[in-house]
């Protein structure tokens, strides 16, 4: 109802690498959670995932998980498994 309201909430899919334990998947949700804009992450351990929810952009999100100590690129699309 309100005019203020923040824009619709998209999701991008993060490659990330370096990760190999909890502690790693901890520290990138943790980076990616500091991100102004950032509304719900989720890390995938096996996968090498992280799919973020709100309105950050996908270079700011890779940035993060960079400065953090990992390696990160946008998740080719087309290439999620169901």
């Amino acid at each position: 109802m309100s005019a203020a309201q923040s824009p619709a909430a998209g999701e991008v899919e993060l490659s990330v690498n370096g990760m190999t334990c909890a502690g790693c998947v901890n520290s990138v949700v943790r980076a990616l959670s500091r991100v102004p804009g950032v509304a719900r992450v989720d890390v995938d351990l096996g996968a090498g995932r992280a799919r973020v929810k709100g309105t950050a952009g996908s270079a700011t999100l890779v940035a993060a998980i960079r400065k953090a100590g990992y390696g990160a690129s946008v998740a080719p699309s087309g290439d999620t498994e169901s």
